[in-house]
C-alpha cells in the first residue's frame, strides 16, 4: 500500500472511507495527480515515483494553517 498527501482547498469534498478516483498530469520533467472531480491535487513526483493505480480509498482528512489536505491510500500490488 502506497499513501500520498493532496492537497485540498475547501472542506467536506471528501471524507474518510471513500473511495476516489485519480487523473495523471505529467510536466516536462514530473508527474502530479489530482483527485477527480478536481477536489484535490498532489505535490510532483518524479518518473520513479509515479502512481501505478488509478484509484484509491481516503484514509485522513486534516487541516493546517495553510489548508485542507487528503491522505489517501493506493494498492499498486494489484497493477
Amino acid at each position: 500500500m502506497r499513501k500520498m498527501e493532496f492537497t485540498m482547498s475547501r472542506p467536506n469534498l471528501v471524507k474518510a472511507g471513500d473511495r476516489v478516483e485519480i487523473t495523471e498530469g505529467k510536466l516536462p520533467s514530473s508527474y502530479y495527480y489530482t483527485i477527480e472531480p478536481a477536489v484535490a491535487m498532489s505535490g510532483n513526483y518524479t518518473t520513479i515515483e509515479r502512481l501505478k493505480s488509478k484509484s484509491g480509498v481516503v484514509k485522513e482528512i486534516g487541516e493546517t494553517n495553510r489548508g485542507y489536505f487528503v491522505i489517501a491510500e493506493f494498492d499498486e500490488e494489484e497493477c
